[in-house]
């Protein structure tokens, strides 16, 4: 069992290691943390998952329900870009208290005419992840995992999907940074007017 004394902590949620429940992660969330800690060291102590009512799920009334901060909840949207024949995916992991700029700075960074929301019945079955639980964490390789530069701050947490509705993951944003696969990018959501 995991060491839960150095496990980040928000609001009333019981956080317990994430690698200790591998019943409130989706498969390949689960899959992949357990790749992850074979080669980083921190997944097993840092990443933690709590158990939450699926009702509660969406970020404005998880944090009103349970108190959390909304600068460390991340929101996880996945973007379809197209040119020509060519589709490229990615997932966007931006602050809560931001947006994904879609169609000016993702689109240009998938080197897209064209971009939009993937359908959610694609994300979905693509990911194999819930709606409102898709994570960065075990996504498919295919897709490219694009993170704000504002978890790469010291102290910042990222709380996000585990890839069910029923749970939400835990990490310093720094861990989230370090993710294999991710691309760290400054300025990816904008601030809501």
């Amino acid at each position: 069992m995991s060491d839960p004394t150095t496990l980040p902590r928000l609001g009333d949620l019981e956080w317990v290691p994430a690698l200790d429940r591998p019943d409130l992660l989706a498969d390949p969330v689960a899959a992949s943390l357990h790749a992850w800690a074979a080669t980083d060291g921190r997944v097993a102590a840092q990443v933690a998952v709590a158990e939450i009512d699926p009702e509660h799920a969406d970020t404005a009334t998880l944090n009103a329900v349970h108190d959390l901060p909304p600068e460390a909840s991340a929101n996880c949207v996945v973007v379809a870009g197209r040119r020509g024949d060519v589709e490229r995916v990615a997932a966007c992991v931006v602050p809560a208290t931001t947006s994904a700029d879609v169609n000016t700075r993702v689109r240009k960074l998938l080197d897209a005419r064209k971009a939009s929301f993937l359908p959610t019945d694609r994300a979905t079955s693509e990911s194999g992840m819930a709606y409102g639980g898709i994570t960065p964490v075990g996504l498919p390789t295919t897709w490219r995992v694009l993170v704000d530069d504002r978890f790469a701050a010291p102290g910042a947490l990222a709380l996000m999907g585990s890839g069910l509705r029923r749970s939400k993951l835990l990490m310093p944003g720094p861990l989230l940074c370090a993710l294999p696969g991710v691309e760290v990018i400054e300025a990816l959501g904008v601030v809501r007017g």
